[in-house]
Order: structure tokens, then sequence, then C-alpha cells
């Protein structure tokens, strides 16, 4: 698979007459998990929005391996990237099964049927949330855990070099939490482009690469985690007193109080 890469430069967004991003710059490479967290409101969302092409910056630039996301088609947009959204409402009558199948869309010609490739790719996407006992059961009769779950596996079920997720985890229960982040994990390594937006600090210390730390639309901080999630960092941007402990496992963020 090839790999992908974004570059943004001095990307900013607006709502009417309210600034969500500004003067963003940043290279998001292939091989890494790339986290992006921040306080409620400071653009994280409308930052994986853009990268996906579903809006368009108003000013500057997002470039996906040197060409304008923006103006990218559709149709081949969906073989570069797949958006697992927050708000993705899966209450539609199809089982767990069919709704992944339907992450192989971009790939299936109109009115043909799914090859045994993709039929594998599902089974794949499948197991990797622990979906197979739950393949037949409808999408709506789900818990909101599981339709993370079918959600995320449908994205996986894409085969994109660029995976984009809006708090794919929040959710989930612990367990499947860190299988999901393994997975991520797994992917990147093997040289795709994950891009993930994470309210669980721990969760980001333990699994991503960079992190892109947002705050009233800027970048606070940008690096790897020991640069960016700092308590100076963390009291700055989230109002919260905390301290970073050193285990074997990572850093651990221990949270002391607020203000």
């Amino acid at each position: 698979m090839d790999s992908a890469a974004f570059v943004l430069r001095d990307l900013g967004f607006a709502y009417g007459e309210r600034p969500v991003l500004e003067h963003l710059d940043l290279t998001l490479d292939p091989g890494m998990v790339h986290g992006v967290i921040g306080p409620n409101g400071s653009g994280k969302s409308t930052l994986l929005d853009l990268l996906a092409g579903l809006l368009a910056p108003g000013s500057g630039s997002a470039n996906l391996n040197g060409e304008d996301v923006s103006a990218c088609p559709p149709a081949r947009l969906a073989r570069l990237c797949a958006l697992v959204s927050q708000d993705q409402a899966l209450r539609f009558p199809f089982t767990v099964a069919e709704t992944v199948l339907m992450g192989r869309h971009p790939h299936i010609p109109r009115f043909s049927r799914p090859t045994p490739h993709d039929l594998e790719r599902v089974e794949r996407a499948l197991a990797a949330m622990d979906l197979q006992g739950l393949r037949h059961r409808a999408v709506a009769d789900l818990s909101g855990g599981e339709r993370q779950r079918t959600a995320v596996a449908r994205g996986l079920a894409q085969d994109t070099p660029v995976l984009l997720l809006d708090e794919p985890t929040s959710a989930m229960d612990i367990r499947h939490a860190m299988a999901a982040m393994d997975e991520l994990t797994r992917l990147a390594r093997a040289g795709r482009t994950v891009v993930a937006v994470l309210h669980d600090l721990n969760l980001a210390a333990r699994y991503c690469d960079n992190l892109v730390m947002l705050d009233k639309g800027a970048v606070h901080a940008y690096g790897n985690v020991s640069r960016t999630l700092t308590p100076d960092n963390i009291h700055a941007v989230f109002g919260v007193r905390a301290a970073v402990l050193k285990t074997e496992y990572g850093p651990q963020i221990a949270y002391i109080r607020g203000n």
C-alpha cells in the first residue's frame, strides 16, 4: 500500500465570523500515530474534517502527498482516507457485517459484487474489533461501545493509507479501547498515517508517537509525548494541575486538582 503524508501550511477555518482554527503548520507523516488533544471547542473535529476534505480551508492549505485535499475528487480521496467520525449514527437496519462491508464501497465498482479480497478485509476488521460474535446482530440493537467498534471496523475495512478517527475509543470499555489502539499502532508501524482525536490523555501518552495539542484554535504544543504532555502544558490548556509520572509502561498522567 502506498504511504501518504499531510502537510498543513498556515491552515485556517472559520464558521461564519467565528474563527475555529488559525495558522496551523503541521506535517503528519506515515508510520506514526498522531494524537490530537485539547479541550472542548479547540478545533479538533474541524481539523479532521479539513484533512478528510469535508471542509475547505478558509486560509492556507492542507495537502496530501502534495495535492490539495479540498480539490481531490471524492472517489479517489475515499481510497486514500478513511474517516471515523464522532457522531456517526449507526442505527440503520443493517447487521454488523453488512455495515463493516460498507467500508469497501470505494473499492467495489458500481453494480459489482464484493470480491473474496473485499470479504477478507471485512473479516480482518471484524476480528480486530472483536465483532465476530456480533456479525449477524442489527447495528441498531448494539450498545454504544459496540456501535463504536463497528464504526472503527468499517474504517479499517476501507483499507486506506490514512486513518482519521474522532474519539474512536470514547464509548469503549478499557479492554476494547486498548485493543483498538493496539491495532491502530500496528497499522501505523506497517506504514499507515493514523490521526486520532483523543480525550484520554493516558491513552494518548501510551500510544501516540506525536501529539498536536490545540487550544483556542491554535497549536499550543506539537511533538513527542515528553515534549507536549508536561504539567505546564496540561495546566495552561486544560486548566488542571497534573503530575506526569514515569513508569515502565511509559508516562502516566495523575490529575491533582482543577485550576
